[in-house]
Protein backbone atom coordinates (compact mmCIF):
# COMPACT_ATOMS: atom_id res chain seq x y z
CA UNK A 1 0.00 0.00 0.00
CA UNK A 2 1.41 3.40 -0.98
CA UNK A 3 -1.64 5.61 -1.41
CA UNK A 4 -3.22 8.23 0.85
CA UNK A 5 -6.03 10.77 0.57
CA UNK A 6 -5.93 14.06 2.47
CA UNK A 7 -9.20 15.95 2.93
CA UNK A 8 -8.49 19.67 2.62
CA UNK A 9 -11.58 21.27 1.06
CA UNK A 10 -12.82 23.07 4.17
CA UNK A 11 -12.96 26.85 4.37
CA UNK A 12 -11.46 27.17 7.86
CA UNK A 13 -14.23 29.61 8.77
CA UNK A 14 -13.38 29.60 12.48
CA UNK A 15 -10.03 31.21 11.61
CA UNK A 16 -11.52 33.99 9.46
CA UNK A 17 -10.39 36.54 8.37
CA UNK A 18 -6.89 35.01 8.06
CA UNK A 19 -8.23 32.01 6.15
CA UNK A 20 -9.93 34.28 3.64
CA UNK A 21 -6.41 35.28 2.61
CA UNK A 22 -4.55 31.99 3.18
CA UNK A 23 -6.16 28.59 2.67
CA UNK A 24 -6.24 26.79 6.02
CA UNK A 25 -4.28 23.67 4.90
CA UNK A 26 -1.34 25.88 3.92
CA UNK A 27 -1.56 28.24 6.89
CA UNK A 28 1.95 28.36 8.41
CA UNK A 29 2.19 26.51 11.71
CA UNK A 30 5.54 26.88 13.51
CA UNK A 31 6.77 28.40 10.23
CA UNK A 32 5.89 25.33 8.17
CA UNK A 33 2.79 24.77 6.03
CA UNK A 34 0.19 22.87 8.02
CA UNK A 35 0.03 20.31 5.21
CA UNK A 36 3.71 19.46 5.65
CA UNK A 37 2.98 17.72 8.95
CA UNK A 38 0.57 15.39 7.13
CA UNK A 39 3.20 14.70 4.46
CA UNK A 40 5.76 13.83 7.15
CA UNK A 41 3.42 11.33 8.77
CA UNK A 42 2.35 9.71 5.51
CA UNK A 43 5.90 9.39 4.17
CA UNK A 44 6.94 7.62 7.37
CA UNK A 45 4.11 5.16 6.71
CA UNK A 46 5.42 4.54 3.18
CA UNK A 47 2.49 6.44 1.64
CA UNK A 48 3.99 8.82 -0.90
CA UNK A 49 1.26 8.82 -3.58
CA UNK A 50 -1.19 11.34 -2.19
CA UNK A 51 -4.44 12.80 -3.50
CA UNK A 52 -5.56 16.04 -1.89
CA UNK A 53 -9.30 16.69 -2.00
CA UNK A 54 -9.71 20.44 -2.45
CA UNK A 55 -12.65 22.80 -2.81
CA UNK A 56 -12.78 26.45 -3.77
CA UNK A 57 -9.18 26.67 -2.53
CA UNK A 58 -7.99 24.54 -5.48
CA UNK A 59 -5.94 27.19 -7.28
CA UNK A 60 -4.19 28.34 -4.11
CA UNK A 61 -3.44 24.77 -3.04
CA UNK A 62 -2.02 23.81 -6.43
CA UNK A 63 0.12 26.95 -6.48
CA UNK A 64 1.53 26.31 -3.00
CA UNK A 65 2.05 22.54 -3.22
CA UNK A 66 2.51 21.79 -6.92
CA UNK A 67 3.25 18.17 -7.72
CA UNK A 68 4.65 17.58 -4.23
CA UNK A 69 8.19 16.89 -5.37
CA UNK A 70 9.75 19.49 -3.08
CA UNK A 71 8.07 17.72 -0.13
CA UNK A 72 9.16 14.25 -1.23
CA UNK A 73 5.68 13.10 -2.27
CA UNK A 74 3.72 12.62 -5.51
CA UNK A 75 0.61 14.80 -5.36
CA UNK A 76 -2.58 14.74 -7.37
CA UNK A 77 -5.81 16.63 -6.73
CA UNK A 78 -9.53 15.92 -6.68
CA UNK A 79 -12.21 18.59 -6.37
CA UNK A 80 -15.18 18.46 -4.01
CA UNK A 81 -17.51 21.02 -5.55
CA UNK A 82 -19.92 21.13 -2.58
CA UNK A 83 -19.32 20.46 1.14
CA UNK A 84 -21.54 17.39 1.37
CA UNK A 85 -19.64 15.48 4.06
CA UNK A 86 -16.57 13.32 4.56
CA UNK A 87 -17.95 10.28 2.73
CA UNK A 88 -18.72 12.48 -0.26
CA UNK A 89 -15.21 13.97 -0.09
CA UNK A 90 -13.62 10.51 -0.05
CA UNK A 91 -15.76 9.54 -3.03
CA UNK A 92 -14.22 12.40 -4.99
CA UNK A 93 -10.89 10.55 -4.80
CA UNK A 94 -12.20 7.25 -6.20
CA UNK A 95 -10.40 7.65 -9.54
CA UNK A 96 -7.14 8.11 -7.65
CA UNK A 97 -7.63 5.09 -5.39
CA UNK A 98 -8.64 2.75 -8.21
CA UNK A 99 -9.92 0.24 -5.66
CA UNK A 100 -6.56 -0.05 -3.88
CA UNK A 101 -6.14 0.17 -0.09
CA UNK A 102 -5.44 3.71 1.07
CA UNK A 103 -5.08 5.82 4.18
CA UNK A 104 -7.35 8.79 4.85
CA UNK A 105 -5.96 11.80 6.71
CA UNK A 106 -8.01 14.80 7.80
CA UNK A 107 -5.93 17.75 6.68
CA UNK A 108 -5.81 19.84 9.87
CA UNK A 109 -4.84 17.04 12.27
CA UNK A 110 -1.46 17.10 14.02
CA UNK A 111 -0.14 14.07 15.90
CA UNK A 112 2.74 13.86 18.36
CA UNK A 113 3.38 10.15 17.66
CA UNK A 114 3.95 8.16 14.49
CA UNK A 115 0.97 6.68 12.65
CA UNK A 116 3.06 3.91 11.09
CA UNK A 117 2.12 1.26 13.71
CA UNK A 118 -1.53 1.64 12.73
CA UNK A 119 -0.85 1.24 9.01
CA UNK A 120 1.20 -1.84 9.90
CA UNK A 121 -1.70 -3.09 12.05
CA UNK A 122 -4.02 -2.89 9.06
CA UNK A 123 -1.51 -4.45 6.66
CA UNK A 124 -0.99 -7.41 9.01
CA UNK A 125 -4.73 -8.09 9.30
CA UNK A 126 -7.59 -9.21 7.10
CA UNK A 127 -9.68 -6.23 8.19
CA UNK A 128 -11.69 -4.02 5.87
CA UNK A 129 -10.68 -0.89 7.77
CA UNK A 130 -8.70 0.49 10.70
CA UNK A 131 -9.87 3.65 12.45
CA UNK A 132 -7.60 5.63 14.73
CA UNK A 133 -9.30 6.25 18.09
CA UNK A 134 -8.31 8.05 21.24
CA UNK A 135 -9.98 8.29 24.64
CA UNK A 136 -11.26 11.81 25.36
CA UNK A 137 -13.10 13.35 28.28
CA UNK A 138 -15.98 14.76 26.23
CA UNK A 139 -16.59 12.80 23.02
CA UNK A 140 -19.81 14.59 22.05
CA UNK A 141 -18.14 16.71 19.35
CA UNK A 142 -16.52 13.70 17.65
CA UNK A 143 -17.46 10.53 15.89
CA UNK A 144 -17.52 7.91 18.64
CA UNK A 145 -16.60 4.22 18.40
CA UNK A 146 -18.02 1.42 20.53
CA UNK A 147 -15.43 -1.34 20.84
CA UNK A 148 -16.06 -4.97 21.74
CA UNK A 149 -13.60 -7.86 21.57
CA UNK A 150 -11.02 -5.53 20.01
CA UNK A 151 -13.30 -4.67 17.08
CA UNK A 152 -15.41 -1.62 16.34
CA UNK A 153 -19.05 -2.66 16.56
CA UNK A 154 -20.85 0.70 16.39
CA UNK A 155 -20.11 4.25 15.25
CA UNK A 156 -22.12 7.37 16.05
CA UNK A 157 -21.37 10.85 14.73
CA UNK A 158 -21.38 13.55 17.44
CA UNK A 159 -23.79 11.76 19.81
CA UNK A 160 -25.64 13.68 22.52
CA UNK A 161 -25.21 10.71 24.88
CA UNK A 162 -22.00 8.89 23.94
CA UNK A 163 -21.79 5.20 24.76
CA UNK A 164 -17.99 5.29 24.96
CA UNK A 165 -15.12 7.76 25.27
CA UNK A 166 -13.32 6.49 22.16
CA UNK A 167 -13.28 9.41 19.71
CA UNK A 168 -12.34 9.01 16.07
CA UNK A 169 -9.02 10.79 15.75
CA UNK A 170 -8.86 11.80 12.09
CA UNK A 171 -6.90 8.93 10.48
CA UNK A 172 -8.32 5.87 8.76
CA UNK A 173 -7.02 2.98 6.62
CA UNK A 174 -9.43 1.39 4.15
CA UNK A 175 -9.52 -1.62 1.90
CA UNK A 176 -11.52 -1.82 -1.32
CA UNK A 177 -14.73 -2.55 0.61
CA UNK A 178 -15.24 1.16 1.35
CA UNK A 179 -16.12 1.78 -2.31
CA UNK A 180 -19.14 -0.51 -2.05
CA UNK A 181 -20.32 1.30 1.10
CA UNK A 182 -20.00 4.97 0.14
CA UNK A 183 -22.60 4.99 -2.68
CA UNK A 184 -25.19 3.59 -0.22
CA UNK A 185 -24.76 6.24 2.47
CA UNK A 186 -27.82 8.42 3.11
CA UNK A 187 -27.60 12.03 4.36
CA UNK A 188 -27.41 12.31 8.13
CA UNK A 189 -29.45 14.62 10.35
CA UNK A 190 -26.79 17.22 9.52
CA UNK A 191 -27.54 16.79 5.81
CA UNK A 192 -24.09 15.31 5.17
CA UNK A 193 -22.80 11.99 3.90
CA UNK A 194 -20.88 10.76 6.96
CA UNK A 195 -17.83 8.51 6.71
CA UNK A 196 -18.97 6.95 9.99
CA UNK A 197 -22.17 5.80 8.29
CA UNK A 198 -20.17 4.21 5.47
CA UNK A 199 -18.05 2.31 7.99
CA UNK A 200 -21.16 1.30 9.94
CA UNK A 201 -22.57 -0.31 6.80
CA UNK A 202 -19.38 -2.38 6.58
CA UNK A 203 -19.67 -3.39 10.25
CA UNK A 204 -23.34 -4.33 9.83
CA UNK A 205 -22.41 -6.61 6.94
CA UNK A 206 -19.94 -8.51 9.09
CA UNK A 207 -16.73 -6.93 7.87
CA UNK A 208 -13.95 -6.48 10.41
CA UNK A 209 -13.11 -2.92 11.43
CA UNK A 210 -10.21 -2.51 13.83
CA UNK A 211 -9.63 0.24 16.39
CA UNK A 212 -6.16 1.76 16.34
CA UNK A 213 -5.74 2.92 19.93
CA UNK A 214 -3.67 6.10 19.81
CA UNK A 215 -2.02 7.14 23.06
CA UNK A 216 -0.14 10.22 21.90
CA UNK A 217 -1.53 13.72 21.66
CA UNK A 218 -3.72 14.79 18.80
CA UNK A 219 -4.56 18.36 17.86
CA UNK A 220 -6.78 19.97 15.31
CA UNK A 221 -6.01 23.55 14.45
CA UNK A 222 -9.49 24.79 13.61
CA UNK A 223 -9.94 27.48 16.28
CA UNK A 224 -7.73 30.25 17.61
CA UNK A 225 -7.11 28.52 20.98
CA UNK A 226 -6.34 25.16 19.33
CA UNK A 227 -4.13 26.78 16.67
CA UNK A 228 -2.08 28.63 19.28
CA UNK A 229 -1.86 25.57 21.55
CA UNK A 230 -0.69 23.38 18.67
CA UNK A 231 1.90 25.98 17.73
CA UNK A 232 3.07 26.15 21.33
CA UNK A 233 3.44 22.38 21.53
CA UNK A 234 5.52 22.39 18.34
CA UNK A 235 7.70 25.38 19.27
CA UNK A 236 7.75 25.44 23.06
CA UNK A 237 7.60 28.52 25.25
CA UNK A 238 10.15 30.52 23.31
CA UNK A 239 10.55 32.97 20.46
CA UNK A 240 10.82 31.50 16.94
CA UNK A 241 11.90 34.04 14.33
CA UNK A 242 11.60 33.17 10.65
CA UNK A 243 14.15 34.15 8.02
CA UNK A 244 14.47 37.93 7.82
CA UNK A 245 11.89 38.48 10.57
CA UNK A 246 12.28 41.51 12.83
CA UNK A 247 10.85 42.02 16.31
CA UNK A 248 11.11 45.43 17.94
CA UNK A 249 9.74 44.88 21.42
CA UNK A 250 9.82 42.40 24.27
CA UNK A 251 8.69 38.78 23.93
CA UNK A 252 7.67 36.20 26.51
CA UNK A 253 6.45 32.62 26.30
CA UNK A 254 5.38 31.14 22.98
CA UNK A 255 5.86 33.55 20.06
CA UNK A 256 6.24 32.71 16.35
CA UNK A 257 7.07 35.40 13.79
CA UNK A 258 7.08 34.25 10.18
CA UNK A 259 9.60 34.81 7.41
CA UNK A 260 10.01 38.44 6.44
CA UNK A 261 7.55 39.75 9.03
CA UNK A 262 8.17 42.91 11.04
CA UNK A 263 6.57 43.50 14.43
CA UNK A 264 6.76 46.72 16.40
CA UNK A 265 5.14 46.49 19.83
CA UNK A 266 5.68 46.99 23.53
CA UNK A 267 5.47 43.23 24.15
CA UNK A 268 4.23 40.05 22.49
CA UNK A 269 3.09 36.85 24.23
CA UNK A 270 1.49 33.57 23.08
CA UNK A 271 0.92 34.79 19.54
CA UNK A 272 1.66 33.96 15.91
CA UNK A 273 2.51 36.57 13.28
CA UNK A 274 2.34 35.21 9.73
CA UNK A 275 5.06 35.52 7.06
CA UNK A 276 5.37 38.92 5.41
CA UNK A 277 3.19 40.68 7.98
CA UNK A 278 3.81 44.25 9.11
CA UNK A 279 2.37 44.78 12.58
CA UNK A 280 2.57 48.06 14.44
CA UNK A 281 1.22 48.87 17.88
CA UNK A 282 2.30 50.99 20.81
CA UNK A 283 0.68 48.42 23.10
CA UNK A 284 0.85 44.69 23.72
CA UNK A 285 0.06 41.59 21.65
CA UNK A 286 -1.29 38.50 23.37
CA UNK A 287 -3.21 35.39 22.36
CA UNK A 288 -3.51 36.48 18.74
CA UNK A 289 -3.00 35.30 15.15
CA UNK A 290 -2.06 38.21 12.88
CA UNK A 291 -1.30 38.59 9.19
CA UNK A 292 -1.06 41.32 6.59
CA UNK A 293 -0.39 44.97 7.37
CA UNK A 294 -2.02 46.06 10.61
CA UNK A 295 -1.87 49.12 12.87
CA UNK A 296 -3.91 49.28 16.04
CA UNK A 297 -3.64 50.03 19.74
CA UNK A 298 -3.31 46.47 21.05
CA UNK A 299 -4.10 42.87 20.12
CA UNK A 300 -5.72 40.56 22.64
CA UNK A 301 -7.24 37.15 21.80
CA UNK A 302 -7.84 38.19 18.19
CA UNK A 303 -7.58 36.86 14.65
CA UNK A 304 -6.58 39.80 12.49
CA UNK A 305 -5.77 40.19 8.81
CA UNK A 306 -4.93 43.55 7.32
CA UNK A 307 -5.22 43.61 3.56
CA UNK A 308 -7.58 43.53 0.59
CA UNK A 309 -7.94 39.71 0.66
CA UNK A 310 -9.96 40.04 3.86
CA UNK A 311 -12.27 42.61 2.33
CA UNK A 312 -10.64 45.68 3.84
Amino acid sequence: MNKAVILAAGKGSRLFPVTKAIAKPILPLANRLTMEYAFDQLKECGLDKICIVVGENEAEMRSALGDGSRFGVNLSYAVQSEPLGLAHAVGCASNFAQGDPFALYLGDAIYTDSLKPFVDQFNDSDAAAMLLVREVEDPRRFGVANIFDDKIVRLVEKPENPESNWALAGFYVFGAEIWQAIPRVKPSFRGELEITDAVQLMVDEGLEVLPGRFEGEWFDTGTLPSFLETSRRLVGDRLLLGAGAVLKGESAGHVVIGDGAEVNCRSIFNSVVLPGANVNTTGDISGSLIGGSVNQGEFKDQIVWGGPEAGE
